[in-house]
């Protein structure tokens, strides 16, 4: 970057020199090199910005009794030793950008929240009781903080833990990422939840961001708590009644109204305006994370507290919690993460800051794997592999021919059944987006046994590739045959109601009670608001929702939420129905109700065709799944699929009513989020013929071509669904862009020299004293570049 300035004006210097009609002067060319230097000094970054010259200084390591300092002239921070706690974090100014106010281990730190078999869950700070340095050279420190499995403590979790925590030179933040293990013999537990956590200043961070649209001045901690404020229908939720600030009155606050998707979390944090100074964390790979891209989680929230969740149950329940049978092995890596710090000039706005943290996330993601890791358990580029195919949808009511799977989630992930991918929480997930011709590439996969699992957006169920795929270090795994996904179909669509994207976002989201707001949300992410499961039974009083197929419009007319309703202290059930004609009964085959399920808690869906008081229903999911969506603000949880049956006795020819009932009732969030429904007709459709693979032609032999250049370097869920509050707290990332191979020296010709019209170009008369003229330009040229590299050096 130093050099920016002076590349930007060596077309003009090189003009100059070039020039035969005159001599190139040091006066002629001063100008161009003072503003070449002023230019390249304008170039600093929003990061250097803060200590302009700190990153030229080497990388130290401060070791003392009780405490670690990493510095880099940019960034110090600071840890206890040996539990490898951060006690403190100094950029720009601030002496600690942390919470000084609190305890040293509620400050920045990783935890664990674990149960063993018929106990209590237990979570802790991961207190190390081992320090090492692991590198120590000019351009870099990493050191690890490790504790061993004490088996003679009944709390303690059977791990070997290993915290490592990296810092560069002239980079402004660090890195840190986890090694655990369950060695072959020790027993059993399971492990609930595991992150990164750091609480900053309460009196400096007030600005956070989650992503590009959701960013916002937040309230203070005090705000959440009476008198200043009201705890809701859970802890997690506040109404903000004296808050602060007073433009906040009136606001509700909930963490979990700041989740996403793991494939969106990318960067997010808090912003200082005086100074200014931003606190990012920085994922540059999702592969250490669980149960897939839409799996959701926490990010940042009031505190200021800043996560970055490895492991949790949120929006997927006990199924996202892997358990450890004795005796079984299991090691893996978490992270590593980029905290990255930056600021800018006078002026610079909050937003600003999150702007220049996703350029930096452009190069963290550009630089996955990373080469500087000194754990042998990380594996690095060149110790892993890739695979790449093709993948089809074959759905012969909507196309005769096999078409690409356009934009199609395709992952890796342990071998498992039919969608296993959402439920898989111990191993590493690889996952990417198909392009428009169904082709995909799963890049940086780690060396291991998978299976290719699949979802295309459009179409209903999920993919897996039943042969097993070995992925070997440097190797490229393409798969030979084009993969064919079949969605679930026995024939023609009679109706349907939604979009099969697994979300329940396409319905009726009610406006939020204007007491219960989020500003953050009036306009986008509706379903985020507090309160809108309660909605239901203000606009549906007595008696429940009614869809007519081809009169309501499902954008209107079907809630989000298949929800209870409170009448006086209790809750009801609710039953929905779906009224359609049928012109004509076909007794031969079966008619086929699918059901896709975006999420559910506590619920059980019972189906009745024709007839609303029949004690047994003729279908019934049973008890469901608790992802805890509805309280937790989400449009989507735990992605379930029910295909029904239907027999012919239970339809009728003209008017039919099917019955939707959620049967459970024991409190305000226990309910569905349907994806899509439809039911199809008996007659099946036709099996379309695979396209044929064009067959290749004969070429004629390639002529000779010179040979190029050479190349240039280049904890158990709670009843409502809010989790225990934090006590002292794809898909591999983004693909890689290939770099343009370097042209040849031959492959660009000399531009022309420019002529007018109706003229031409006269010979040089004296073509001794050109060249002459030439060198002599020449060496200035050499003269005052070497000038120019001395000042700006």
């Amino acid at each position: 970057m130093r050099y920016h300035g002076l590349s930007f004006h060596a077309p003009a210097i090189m003009n100059c020199c070039m020039e035969t009609s005159r001599s190139c002067t040091l006066v002629t060319l001063l100008p161009l090199f003072l503003l070449a230097v002023i230019n390249n000094c304008a170039s600093i970054s929003f990061a250097a910005a803060a200590a302009a010259g700190g990153s030229g200084n080497s990388v130290q390591l401060h070791v003392h009794d009780t405490q670690v300092v990493m510095d880099n002239g940019l960034v110090q921070v600071t840890l206890s030793s040996p539990a490898g706690i951060i006690t403190g974090i100094q950029y720009n100014g601030i002496d600690n950008l942390l919470e000084a106010l609190n305890k040293e281990d509620n400050r920045g730190y990783w935890d664990l929240y674990s149960t063993h078999p018929g106990g209590k869950g237990n979570q802790f700070v991961i207190k190390a009781t081992n320090f090492k340095v692991i590198t120590q050279n000019e351009n870099q420190v990493e050191i690890s903080f490790s504790k061993k499995w004490d088996s003679t403590n009944s709390k303690d979790v059977p791990l070997n833990i290993d915290k490592r925590f990296v810092m560069r030179k002239g980079q402004t933040g660090f890195y840190t990422y986890g090694i655990y293990e369950h060695v072959q013999g020790w027993p059993a537990f399971n492990l609930n939840g595991t992150r990164v956590a750091f609480k900053l200043r309460k009196d400096k961070f007030q600005y956070m961001a989650v992503g590009k649209t959701r960013q916002r001045k937040m309230p203070m901690p005090e705000d959440r708590l009476p008198p200043r404020g009201k705890l809701l229908q859970f802890k997690e939720a506040a109404l903000l009644v004296d808050p602060v600030d007073p433009a906040m009155k009136g606001q509700v606050d909930d963490k979990y109204m700041y989740t996403s998707n793991y494939e969106d979390i990318k960067v997010h944090g808090w912003v200082s305006s005086n100074p200014l100074v931003g606190f990012w964390q920085i994922t540059a790979s999702d592969e250490y994370r669980s149960a897939g891209p839409l799996k959701q989680d926490l990010t940042s929230h009031v505190g200021p507290t800043s996560l970055t969740v490895f492991l949790s149950s949120h929006y997927i329940g006990q199924d996202g919690v892997p358990i450890f049978q004795d005796g079984e092995a299991w090691k893996k890596v978490y992270g590593p993460v980029f905290i990255y710090l930056n600021t800018g000039p006078a002026g610079t706005k909050e937003s600003a800051l999150y702007d220049d943290a996703e350029k930096q996330l452009q190069q963290e993601t550009k630089n996955w794997p990373y080469s500087f890791l000194g754990s042998p358990d990380y594996q690095k580029a060149d110790q892993r592999g890739s695979v790449q195919g093709k993948l089809l949808v074959r759905d012969g009511e909507i196309n005769k021919v096999d078409v690409p799977a356009k934009d199609a989630y395709v992952g890796l992930a342990l071998p498992g059944e039919v969608g296993s991918w959402q439920r898989e929480c111990k191993g590493y997930q690889f996952w990417t987006r198909a392009g428009p011709d169904g082709l995909f590439t799963i890049k940086n996969v780690v060396p291991g046994d998978y299976n290719v699992y699949a979802w295309v957006p459009g179409f209903i169920g999920d993919y897996k590739y039943e042969k097993l795929v070995t992925v070997k270090a440097g190797g490229v795994v393409t798969l030979a045959e084009d993969l064919v996904f079949e969605p679930p179909r026995n024939g023609t669509t009679l109706w349907e109601i939604g979009i099969p994207d697994r979300t329940a976002g396409e319905f009726f989201v009610p406006a939020v009670d204007p007491q219960y707001a989020n500003p953050l949300y009036l306009k986008q992410d509706t379903w985020r608001q507090y309160g809108l499961w309660e909605r239901y039974g203000e606009i549906y009083p007595k008696n429940d929702l009614v869809y007519t197929i081809n009169s309501s419009d499902y954008r209107k007319d079907w809630f989000y939420a298949h929800v209870t309703r409170k009448v006086g202290t209790q809750f009801k059930s609710t039953t929905w129905q779906v009224k359609f004609k049928l012109d004509d009964i076909v007794k031969t085959g079966s008619y086929i109700l699918r059901i896709a399920i975006a999420s559910s808690t506590g619920a059980e869906l019972q189906v009745r065709f024709n007839d609303a008081t029949t004690l047994t229903p003729h279908f019934t999911t049973g008890s469901l799944y608790k992802d805890n969506a509805i309280a937790r603000h989400g449009i989507h949880g735990l992605y379930l699929l029910f295909n029904v049956q239907a027999k012919t006795e239970w339809l009728r020819k003209g008017d039919n009513t099917i019955y939707f009932t959620q049967a459970r009732s024991g409190g305000p969030f226990q309910g569905i989020m349907y994806d899509y429904v439809r039911l199809e007709g008996p007659t099946a459709a036709p099996k379309p013929v695979p396209v044929p693979k064009p067959q290749p032609q004969p070429q004629p032999k390639p002529k000779p071509v010179p040979a190029p250049g050479p190349e240039t370097d280049a904890a158990p869920e709670p009843a409502a669904g809010p989790e225990p509050e934090e006590g002292p707290e794809p898909a591999a990332g983004p693909e890689q862009e290939p770099k343009p191979e370097p042209a040849s020296p031959e492959a660009e010709p000399e531009p022309e020299a420019p002529t007018s019209p109706n003229t031409t170009t006269p010979a040089s008369p004296e073509p001794e004293k050109k060249n002459a003229a030439s060198l002599s330009s020449y060496s200035w040229t050499v003269a005052v570049l070497g000038l120019a590299l001395y000042f700006v050096n």
